[in-house]
């Protein structure tokens, strides 16, 4: 059936304010992390006692993430996402009058539990509310704008204290930013309902008919597919950490860069993968199957990897490759989406993502120490070379998650025949 015409002004309309949202849940990963050293000197805490205010937040967002999606599907996403910004407010005034480590914690798990309903969220309005045609092109400017919140956060946190004088305001600003979100996204509350949205699943589930209503709202648990998107998220997950952690300091102890060079680094992945997902949304929506587009952009960002981890390499090249591998794990992003997308049995999105997207958490919380560890022990070079295994086995995950949804596919067509 032909899909009919949608204005351009309103699907972009719907993809900016789940852009603008994404980002900000990016931005607060990041709300302490700029401030670890001034917390040191204020508070006196070690680098373990800092560790765990990052293991915090990944925990309480995995975990909150996987459930927030069964919620999502039950109420709707747009008062889940209100009630998340709300969160985001919350954690910024914890930080900003926190007395020392407690309140710290507060605001890392404030800011966890804030975090861990956005992929749901943000797939579940965009699947129901922009067109299909627009869709690649909504998940690229969904993993754009994640990317750009990342790297805001940093400047926005040191520049507030550098004028200010006090990290707290920075704090204090961060808060004010979730508010100004908050309103924007309430005055224009109408383009992200997701009550409204007749595309993807919420038409599949009407041709699924009764039995797809009857259907036990754990039954998506059983699909392989889930279970594959899960790893290829983990995998995925531990490579993108090892690089935000440990690029920098492992080019410093390979061939002695300058941290002025090195840092530049993860920013340089950052604005790779950016500009990947540009040209990656073009590829979802044209690409049928999505895990060959997967696997060719994941081994090439893998083999980038693999090679600045040689240790007879010039340090420059080695960071101009680590940072060009950014443009291979962005340009698969929006195909991951979209594959994740077909994966996803009628009326479970919110569920789907949820759960799969948990596996990013987990990724990051549980890369972080082992990585760490490797460079504790020597081996900076491990470091590129264990980031360029963890895709591998990111691209063997996507790969089976395309054969599960093409039998899925054959299955329907003789079904229907």
């Amino acid at each position: 059936m032909t899909a009919p015409a949608v204005p351009l002004r309103q699907d972009a309309r719907t993809i900016g304010l789940i852009g603008l949202a994404h980002g900000t849940s990016h931005f607060f990963h990041m709300l302490l992390p700029p401030l670890f050293p001034l917390f040191i000197r204020d508070f006196g805490l070690s680098y373990s006692e800092l560790g765990l205010l990052v293991s915090t937040f990944f925990v309480i967002s995995g975990i909150g993430q996987a459930l927030a999606g069964f919620l999502v599907d039950r109420v709707g996403a747009r008062p889940v996402l209100f009630a998340a910004l709300g969160c985001f407010a919350l954690a910024a005034a914890a930080a900003a009058t926190a007395q020392g480590y407690a309140g710290l914690m507060l605001a890392a798990a404030l800011s966890g539990l804030g975090n861990s309903p956005f992929h749901p969220i943000d797939f579940t309005i965009l699947n129901k509310r922009v067109s299909p045609p627009r869709l690649g092109h909504a998940f690229s400017v969904h993993g754009i704008s994640g990317n750009l919140g990342w790297a805001a956060a940093p400047v926005f946190m040191a520049g507030i204290t550098a004028a200010t004088g006090s990290w707290r305001w920075a704090a204090a600003g961060a808060g004010v930013w979730a508010l100004i979100v908050l309103a924007t996204l309430a005055l224009n509350r109408r383009a992200i309902d997701d009550r409204l949205g007749e595309w993807a699943h919420a038409t599949a589930a009407k041709a699924g008919g009764a039995a797809a209503a009857a259907e036990h709202p754990l039954a998506f648990l059983r699909l392989p597919s889930v279970w594959l998107c899960f790893s290829f998220f983990f995998w995925s997950t531990c490579a993108l950490s090892a690089i935000q952690s440990f690029a920098g300091p492992a080019l410093q102890k390979m061939h002695g860069l300058p941290l002025s060079v090195t840092s530049f680094v993860v920013t340089g992945f950052m604005l790779c993968g950016a500009a990947g997902m540009v040209v990656g949304g073009f590829l979802a929506a044209r690409g049928q199957r999505l895990e060959r587009t997967i696997g060719a952009c994941l081994l090439g960002a893998a083999v980038l990897l693999f090679l600045a981890g040689l240790p007879g390499l010039p340090g420059m090249v080695a960071a101009v490759l680590a940072s060009l591998a950014g443009f291979g794990t962005g340009l698969a992003g929006p195909s991951r989406d979209m594959l994740i997308k077909r994966a996803s049995p009628p009326g479970a999105t919110g569920r789907v993502y949820g759960t799969v997207y948990s596996g990013l958490d987990l990724g990051f919380a549980l890369a972080a120490p082992v990585f760490g560890a490797v460079l504790d022990h020597g081996s900076p070079s491990w470091v590129f070379t264990g980031a360029a295994l963890a895709l591998v086995g990111g691209v063997a995950s996507a790969s089976l998650v395309g054969l599960q949804v093409a039998r899925g596919q054959r299955a329907a067509v003789k079904m229907a025949a």
